[in-house]
């Protein structure tokens, strides 16, 4: 029986690996999961490993937290003895971290294919240590499964193979299409910003952090703010000002994938320096400002849900005021971002494994349902702001302004 085994690390990772792990449940494969313990705890692993669905790691490395050298160095030591002892004949990546470069690296000493989700994204910018793990990644890779045109592109320019990539679409979103459902019946916020932090470039310099500090309570006088924040960021924001007694900006522990998921549908924009919160917030139709001079994803700025403000925290505060005027460019959803991205990849996976003739593969993408709408959402009357509520005051807050000043 043919193998594959699957490496994830991170968060990222297991919305990416689930919907696969499922789609190729229905070809006559072994499958097994190889978690290097990158990301550690309950709140960053084991909860969403429950939510997603995802079946108990066959092997957990335990990796855990270190410099990019060391961290990248101890995936590899642990994980070169379960793949030699695998042999595999296909082993899959998932994304950007440190883990993904770990498994690409040992896939190549031992000439075990390759396979790389959501490859050929570029922020061109090498200072950034995931934009590296992309690059060698896919210079390594034997299968590269891109989420958007300009991946393709992006590939085709560093001398990759056509034969080598397929255009698949957003593994992501095919959790969130198959999660976001139990959402709606769930107690909701409304009328709030969602904001996450936590590249280095905006947590550990102090002057930063105390800029965006000031702009997030800038903003919380006219718009409630939900900060869903690691412990490590609350300290950090704690010693830099006193954002964390705004009135209006409620600092909460890291969430779940599923609760996460209901505060950005229900968002009326969200303020990120993550690159998957910019894809699924595209999805989702909820305008995104990022805190990057660039981004990997420069298509969900091109289809104009996203929005570059770097550290520029004036430029923040005006796109704000053009989102809660509503003139605010509406954005729209990339092709392929329809929430079947893993079955084409399976598909793609049995015809190299030599599981399915070209014939039946041809029937079964044009037999792939459509996309799901779930843009749509019902309006619900506006419920209590949770710093009120833990307060045990009534009503909701009063109404936000339209304007930043």
């Amino acid at each position: 029986m043919k193998k594959v085994v699957h490496v994830v690390g991170a968060r990222p990772n297991f919305m990416k690996a689930a919907p696969v792990l499922r789609a190729l449940d229905r070809l006559p494969i072994g499958q097994s999961l190889v978690h290097t313990g990158q990301h550690y705890d309950a709140q960053m692993s084991e909860v969403f490993f429950r939510q997603l669905g995802l079946p108990e790691p066959d092997y957990n490395l335990a990796v855990g937290s270190d410099s990019h050298a060391r961290q990248t160095g101890l995936a590899m030591q642990k994980l070169e003895p379960v793949l030699a002892e695998a042999r595999p004949d296909l082993v899959l990546v998932y994304g950007d971290v440190n883990s993904t470069l770990a498994a690409s690296l040992v896939c190549a000493k031992l000439v075990i294919p390759l396979g790389h989700v959501e490859a050929g994204l570029r922020s061109f910018d090498r200072s950034m240590p995931e934009e590296v793990n992309r690059v060698v990644t896919d210079r390594l890779s034997d299968l590269l499964f891109t989420p958007s045109a300009d991946a393709d592109e992006n590939l085709r320019a560093e001398g990759v193979k056509d034969s080598c990539i397929h255009r698949v679409g957003n593994v992501m979103i095919d959790s969130l299409v198959r999660l976001l459902p139990g959402t709606e019946e769930r107690s909701i916020w409304h009328d709030y910003a969602l904001v996450t932090l936590h590249r280095p470039s905006n947590v550990d310099d102090p002057e930063v952090l105390g800029r965006l500090a000031g702009a997030l309570t800038e903003m919380s006088r006219v718009i409630p703010v939900v900060f869903p924040v690691h412990p490590r960021t609350r300290a950090r924001l704690e010693a830099v000002s006193g954002v964390c007694r705004a009135e209006n900006l409620c600092l909460l522990p890291p969430a779940g994938y599923v609760e996460f998921l209901e505060l950005q549908a229900h968002a009326r924009f969200v303020v990120t320096d993550s690159g998957g919160i910019q894809e699924e917030s595209t999805y989702l139709g909820i305008p995104c400002l990022t805190l990057r001079e660039n981004t990997e994803r420069p298509i969900t700025v091109e289809v104009g849900s996203n929005v570059l403000v770097g550290q520029d925290m004036g430029r923040l505060l005006h796109e704000v005021a053009r989102i809660l005027s509503g003139s605010a460019r509406r954005g729209s959803v990339p092709p392929l971002w329809d929430g079947h991205a893993a079955e084409r990849i399976a598909l793609v996976v049995g015809q190299r494994l030599g599981l399915a003739s070209e014939l039946e593969l041809r029937t079964a993408k044009s037999g792939l349902p459509g996309k799901a709408n779930y843009r749509s959402r019902t309006v619900r009357p506006p419920g209590p702001w949770p710093a009120q509520r833990a307060r045990g005051a009534r009503g909701p807050v009063k109404r936000v302004r339209s304007e930043v000043s």
